[in-house]
């Protein structure tokens, strides 16, 4: 399936979601008890969500992003630190 209609397809089931929450909103509103309304969930998915191989050739192809892991202002903070500290001792000598 073509990105386009992937991307074509997923709009339309968040679409659909979100009108079904607004139906359930409505009926909430409207006198009927919480537990007794069925929350919409998802009808589709991407093959990705279905197929292993698929999900795992995605998977190499992903990057590694130094700014998503968790610490990584805090090791900038260090680094920066440690250099401001080299600086001191190479005029101190």
């Amino acid at each position: 399936m073509p990105r386009a209609e992937l991307r074509a397809h997923a709009h339309n089931e968040r679409h659909r979601i979100h009108s079904e929450l607004h139906l359930v909103v409505d009926a909430v509103q409207h006198g009927v008890e919480p537990l007794d309304v069925c929350e919409p969930g998802p009808e589709w998915k991407p093959t990705h969500h279905h197929d292993a191989e698929v999900a795992i050739e995605k998977s190499q192809r992903h990057v590694f992003k130094h700014w998503k892991t968790k610490e990584w202002k805090r090791r900038k903070t260090v680094r920066r630190n440690r250099a401001v500290a080299w600086k001191a001792v190479g005029q101190a000598l």
